[in-house]
């Protein structure tokens, strides 16, 4: 009885009690992850310090307890001990207990992902529905789309060691060292920190752009017409 009324405020958000327990915890995630923000501030206060030390202790002992909570209500605690929301739960509160023997802070970081218990909530269900219906249509493209991007890094890469290594001995020292270049700029990103400079490294850098168009418009055409595949299955089904 005590587990199905724990599971009823923790897993159940349609209950009053339920969407009041998950409105803390949202309340708390964005709590702690402003005071991890302040504590990176440089000249804080020794008072600002102490009160940030406060919240984090307040904010473990809380998640602690809730993390041990779900362990117990749960059908299955080592499913939900491996799951994705069990893993994000898990390094919300890790960095803290292991931080006498190693300096995890910046995993506190991942407790921005716990604000995706808030999308089950209401409305936001179905959309989380919908892009894991999605991905599942084309996740056999999306594999072999990253399979060939990782190619064509490769032969960018070698390209452009081919063409500036004689010009460019430090920046394009080896293919490895080409690989920063060949990233940056089949993403079309180009920070322009490492760029060629003799003419066929110019004229193979323009081929390469054109291609980096397609890898960047490809994904997205392929997501946005498997969530329009999703939503009309979706309307069927209803």
């Amino acid at each position: 009885m005590i587990r199905k009324k724990l599971r009823s405020i923790i897993e159940d958000n349609t209950t009053r009690k339920g969407r009041i327990f998950d409105y803390l915890i949202q309340i708390l995630i964005f709590i702690s992850l402003i005071s991890f923000s302040i504590e990176t501030l440089p000249n804080n206060s020794t008072q600002t310090k102490e009160l940030l030390a406060k919240i984090e202790l307040i904010s473990i002992i809380i998640f602690s307890i809730e993390y041990l909570l779900r362990i117990y209500i749960a059908e299955k605690p080592l499913k939900y001990i491996f799951s994705f929301y069990g893993i994000v739960d898990i390094l919300s509160i890790l960095p803290f207990y292991l931080s006498a023997t190693f300096n995890l802070k910046a995993l506190r970081a991942f407790r921005i992902f716990r604000i995706f218990r808030a999308f089950k909530l209401v409305r936001y269900n179905k959309a989380l529905n919908r892009f894991s219906v999605a991905f599942t249509f084309i996740k056999e493209e999306l594999i072999l789309f990253f399979m060939i991007t990782l190619i064509l890094v490769f032969l960018t890469s070698s390209g452009i060691y081919f063409f500036e290594n004689e010009a460019q001995p430090d920046v394009f020292s080896s293919l490895f060292h080409s690989l920063w270049w060949s990233i940056v700029t089949l993403t079309t990103v180009g920070y322009g920190d490492v760029y060629p400079i003799t003419l066929g490294g110019k004229i193979f850098t323009f081929f390469v752009l054109i291609i980096g168009v397609g890898i960047v418009t490809i994904p997205a055409g392929l997501v946005a017409s498997a969530l329009t595949k999703a939503r009309t299955l979706e309307e069927k089904e209803e």
